[in-house]
């Protein structure tokens, strides 16, 4: 990991900025990158989508789990999920960096580097950022997209009679970090699903052009972040649990430590698979598979029933 001598302390923060610069490639859609006082982005769309998420060490990672890459590719893929769940194209990706002094260079260059794969994955360029000394290890990163000419596809416009959709992993993550937690290691795949997510990004804008009437990121849970599209569009939604997969090797950890793999796909999150609803006479494409129903009503339920115990990650609760 580097000697006492290779620390952030010695290079300094403008050592770090350019070490972690050199390291982030530069796309189209970045007209000015990092350097001067701000970034240029080009916005031909003429409207911005932007969000922002935080992890912070010991709360979204832990560095016995994970390595700098893994941590990267996470801080990256949590907010390109949420521009896509927009139905947006992603452009670009702002970083900031709260690092305790002693923490070795190439700690942050690796972070560097995993932002930078996941950017990669769908073409857009960390743009810039801030960096601050801390104690408290904390990554910061803002994302930025474009609607290319389409109305965002936001939460509240599931109507009565769409059909209910998913697109990319449910449960995976929690698993991993079921086993994790538990002092494992194994099964192989889901530890490394909660490393690092695998997410659907082309779903989100075919999803836009095939007229999904709302759609979400599957950060929370898939019970919970349904329900928020519940609520914004005032009406029910009935998950049908024989339609969502459980892998063996869930269902095989889940037997080893006496969990119900259910859980895992209904309630775990941070595999940021995206949830949507449709017009009802829709032809899905991609990966876009079908798992429920609107209906009257308010609220989510699982087979016609109220779901027993929490429905998934609330940061207060």
């Amino acid at each position: 990991m580097g000697n006492d001598d290779n620390t952030l302390t010695r290079v300094g923060e403008f050592g770090l900025i350019k070490r972690v610069t050199q390291r982030l490639p530069v796309h189209d859609d970045c007209l000015l990158g990092p350097g001067d006082d701000a970034a240029v982005v080009a916005a031909s769309d003429r409207r911005v989508v932007a969000c922002t998420d935080v992890l912070v060490e010991g709360r979204h990672f832990r560095r016995d789990w994970s390595s700098a890459t893994d941590v990267g590719h996470r801080a990256a893929a949590a907010n390109l999920a949420d521009i896509v769940a927009m139905g947006a194209r992603p452009t670009g990706l702002l970083v900031g960096m709260c690092l305790p002094g002693d923490l070795p260079v190439e700690w942050a260059e690796e972070l560097a580097d995993g932002l930078a794969a996941e950017a990669d994955l769908v073409g857009v360029s960390v743009v810039g950022g801030d960096t601050v000394s801390s104690k408290e290890l904390t990554i910061a990163v803002t994302a930025l997209g474009d609607l290319q000419g389409r109305a965002p596809v936001t939460r509240s416009g599931a109507r009565i009679g769409d059909i209910v959709a998913v697109s990319g992993r449910l449960g995976w993550s929690a698993a991993g970090y079921t086993i994790l937690s538990r002092g494992f290691r194994s099964p192989g795949a889901l530890v490394a699903a909660h490393r690092r997510p695998e997410v659907p990004y082309a779903a989100g804008p075919l999803a836009a052009a095939l007229g999904a009437t709302a759609m979400i990121d599957v950060s929370d849970g898939l019970l919970s972040d349904l329900g928020h599209i519940a609520e914004s569009s005032h009406v029910s939604i009935n998950v049908e649990s024989k339609t969502l997969e459980i892998t063996e090797a869930m269902a095989n950890a889940a037997q080893a430590m006496g969990v119900d793999p259910l859980a895992w796909v209904l309630t775990g999150g941070e595999d940021h698979a995206l949830a949507a609803t449709f017009p009802p006479d829709v032809l899905l494409g991609g990966d876009w598979r079908i798992i429920g129903r609107v209906g009257v009503g308010r609220g989510v339920t699982v087979d016609g029933s109220a779901y027993e115990g929490s429905t998934g990650w609330d940061h207060f609760r």
